[in-house]
């Protein structure tokens, strides 16, 4: 498959999951953001990275309600004219947005010192 289709399901997939998980907004989920999707060149599988705003037992209980909602992610898929085959979706957490936050703050302390 090209490139550019790829990325296109991939930005089709990322938004799709986005909107399914905004409208079914489970109480033990904490503030999640879908920071991306990749999917193999068969489509059969899709990795699907997110990030969630809160402490290790809000990310663990994330966690647990997106493996939960597969089937429910998969379902809702089905609407997509565009997709021929539904893949597998396979959860993954991206710490890069605390990463990038704990080094812009160790930043700050940094220039804040030597101002002093």
């Amino acid at each position: 498959m090209w490139p550019r289709r790829l990325k296109r399901v991939n930005e089709l997939l990322l938004r799709e999951i986005s909107r399914i998980v905004l409208e079914r907004q489970h109480p033990d989920m904490g503030f999640i953001t879908f920071t991306g999707v990749e999917v193999t060149e068969d489509l059969m599988q899709a990795k699907v990275f997110y990030s969630v705003l809160g402490n290790e037992e809000e990310k663990k209980r994330s966690a647990k309600v997106l493996d939960r909602m597969k089937s429910e992610l998969t379902r809702g898929m089905r609407r997509l004219e565009s997709l021929k085959r539904i893949p597998e979706f396979q959860f993954i957490f991206d710490d890069t947005p605390e990463r990038a936050s704990r080094v812009f703050e160790i930043l700050e302390k940094i220039r804040d010192e030597d101002k002093k």
